[in-house]
């Protein structure tokens, strides 16, 4: 990129490596019409209604997980060029408080065609995490590399 030109964000989104009380990384089992079965880390697109992005990854968390957290830290930031702009995706380790899937809420779960979110859950103290399918593969090799420091940074060892 030449000095001086102008980035264009195309999306910025807010996901949490979500750890539970138990050292188990909270994910979403994903099945979509047409491909295979993946897992990804709750979070979702940040909203112009969002004050920062960390404000958008507690929205998403309670959309989509019915969840609260503590310990929200920003580890890790990653981003894809694609023609129409940059896609960031703001990773922030959190430490679960509450999960209550009666609350889940938001397109994605009225739309039989987007297919299934499941909630899922991965000893990190384990090699779990290998044989799951996890996007974007660069998160997976960033949890595999840190799992102890992230579960320093969220209280649970150290």
């Amino acid at each position: 990129m030449a000095a001086g030109s102008v980035i264009r964000v195309r999306r910025r989104s807010a996901r949490a490596i979500l750890i539970d009380e138990s050292g188990r990384l909270v994910l979403i089992k994903r099945t979509r019409p047409g491909r295979g079965t993946y897992w990804t880390t709750p979070g979702g697109g940040v909203e112009e209604t969002d004050a920062t992005p960390e404000a958008a990854l507690h929205r998403e968390l309670a959309e989509e997980l019915g969840a609260t957290v503590t310990h929200a830290s920003q580890v890790l930031l990653l981003s894809s060029p694609s023609p129409d702009g940059l896609a960031i995706e703001h990773f922030f380790v959190a430490r679960l408080v509450s999960l209550d899937e009666s609350q889940r809420n938001g397109p994605e779960f009225s739309d039989p065609g987007r297919g299934t979110y499941e909630v899922d859950r991965v000893d990190v103290h384990t090699d779990g995490l290998t044989a799951v399918d996890l996007k974007p593969a660069a998160l997976k090799e960033y949890i595999l590399a840190n799992r102890e420091a992230l579960l320093v940074e969220v209280g649970l060892a150290g």
